[in-house]
């Protein structure tokens, strides 16, 4: 019998995440996302990371010695954001290996691999739903997936064909926007309002899903930010005190 092994783009490609196994301490954390995010990118792109946790890890060593959590909630969560699943990262996680092997281990003898996708650029939407209609292609398309994963450097620019949909927009918005309220956190941070930060800085946690289940996510995690953000700005009461 040929056993139909069926991969659905992004739920079936596994999260960029270093490996299972618990990091030990935050230079674990940050050292195993700088791996990542090399392979998911390029250096550079993982040094703009490891540079944000850095000024993060200086300020909470300077302005709130003897407190922890806040530089390894951004170690975890900008990670998050600047790994966001696309479709060149999609096209690395099922030619990188690890996906094959795993159907070797579950499927012996004559097996066909199908793949449902639904490309941006080519993929109806349901009158109905408003959402992407999936196809069904076949094992052609590792081919297509290798070519897709050696352009990965097209990511971000304006020659990328799928950076122009409003997904791929809002994710790079979300780490622009993430790097910004660091900066605020860090240039503010004191042992008072520390707890605040470190609940901040952990937002992303909150955004998950793919397509309208992410957006409400989005929704929700954007709403709470904006209230987190108004009580780490309002004075506190030692300087009303002071005053």
């Amino acid at each position: 019998d040929r056993a139909a092994v069926e991969a659905a783009a992004a739920e079936a490609a596994p999260d960029v995440t270093p490996d299972q196994r618990l990091s030990t301490g935050l230079d674990e954390v940050v050292g195993r996302r700088v791996e990542a995010l090399t392979k998911y990118q390029n250096a550079a792109y993982a040094e703009r990371y490891a540079a944000l946790v850095e000024r993060a890890r200086a300020a909470e060593a300077d302005k709130a010695k003897g407190l922890e959590g806040l530089a390894e909630a951004v170690a975890r969560y900008y990670f998050k954001l600047l790994a966001y699943k696309d479709e060149y990262e999609v096209a690395r996680l099922f030619t990188d290996g690890a996906f094959l092997r795993r159907v070797e281990a579950q499927f012996e003898g004559d097996y066909r691999l199908e793949f449902h996708l639904a490309p941006p650029l080519l993929a109806k939407r349901d009158p109905e739903t408003g959402r992407l209609r999936k196809s069904a292609y076949g094992a052609w398309m590792l081919s297509a997936f290798r070519l897709l994963a050696k352009l990965k450097g097209l990511r971000g620019t304006p020659f990328d064909p799928f950076g122009y949909a409003t997904d791929r927009r809002t994710e790079r918005r979300l780490i622009t926007e993430y790097e910004a309220v660091v900066a605020e956190l860090i240039a503010n941070l004191d042992h008072d309002n520390h707890a605040l930060a470190v609940e901040i800085a952990s937002i992303p946690e909150h955004i998950r899903g793919y397509g309208h289940v992410k957006q409400a996510h989005l929704d929700e995690a954007t709403a709470r930010e904006a209230e987190l953000l108004a009580a780490f700005r309002a004075p506190s009461p030692q300087a009303d005190a002071a005053e």
